[in-house]
């Protein structure tokens, strides 16, 4: 359920973290006002108040040469014991050979800067493609990637050790955008939950897997125009095939399924 907390916990502590090496130094904030939290706790539904849905095919794949046929049918997503529930099927579907669901906050909530963070046990197997992410609220008044684009966790399900954080603008997106992985060591994503999110700021955006802060991103590093200092929304979706994972193959595994044990968001103030 959406809970919006107005306590002002804490003040902003800034520090200062050495990362990998002496002449990399990282800026992390902690971010103590929460201001959206949903636990899923309504079995059946998502929160009408703070998630809508995309469906279809978004006529080209969704711009990736993706395979499903997204829909908002319980049979591809469903809130089950406190626990969101992205089902990933194989099945003829008004012209698509898959299904799945792709749940926004697009025009019921959006918020610049935060700490947005999800605790989610991922799918697996080849062609399978979870993401948790961003898309500036202006998407459809400029071309994207003007917009802004910042993928908080990406996954080929081919690769259930890696993740990706990245972020997509004028003049580095697809293929040439801003990216870095991060591997599990000892274990995989599809068989536990883990916590993946981002601390955004006006000049950076840090990358988490758990308490582990892994990427920093800021003005110097991206080859174009910085455009994350409006307003975004939230994106949760499992693809089918598409240019990041390939198509799936004989040996991919259906239903394939993301679950998502919250989402939560907090401010600085």
């Amino acid at each position: 359920m959406k809970r919006i907390a107005n306590t002002k916990q804490l003040l902003i502590v800034i520090l200062i973290a050495i990362w990998g090496c002496t002449d990399e130094v990282q800026t992390v904030t902690t971010f103590n006002s929460q201001v959206v939290s949903d636990e899923f706790e309504t079995d059946g539904f998502i929160n009408p108040l703070l998630w809508t849905f995309d469906t279809g095919t978004g006529e080209n794949g969704w711009g990736n040469n993706e395979l499903q046929y997204y829909t908002d049918r319980p049979e591809n997503v469903t809130v089950e014991g406190g626990v969101l529930k992205i089902t990933a099927r194989r099945e003829d579907f008004e012209g698509s050979g898959y299904t799945s669901a792709r749940i926004i906050t697009r025009g019921l909530w959006e918020q610049t800067y935060g700490r947005f963070e999800a605790r989610m046990k991922l799918p697996w197997g080849q062609g399978i493609w979870p993401a948790f992410w961003l898309l500036g609220d202006n998407c459809e008044q400029v071309i994207w990637p003007q917009c802004g684009e910042i993928d908080i966790m990406e996954n080929r399900g081919q690769e259930p050790t890696v993740i990706a954080g990245s972020v997509h603008g004028p003049g580095y997106s697809a293929g040439e955008a801003v990216t870095k992985d991060y591997e599990l060591e000892g274990d995989r994503f599809d068989t536990g939950f883990h916590i993946f999110g981002i601390e955004w700021a006006p000049n950076y955006i840090n990358f988490y897997v758990d308490d582990v802060l892994y990427n920093q991103i800021t003005p110097a590093d991206v080859p174009g125009e910085w455009v994350y200092d409006h307003p975004f929304y939230i994106i949760i979706n499992v693809a089918v095939g598409g240019s990041f994972v390939g198509p799936p193959s004989n040996e991919t595994v259906f239903p394939q399924t993301l679950e998502v044990d919250y989402v939560r968001v907090y401010q600085f103030e």
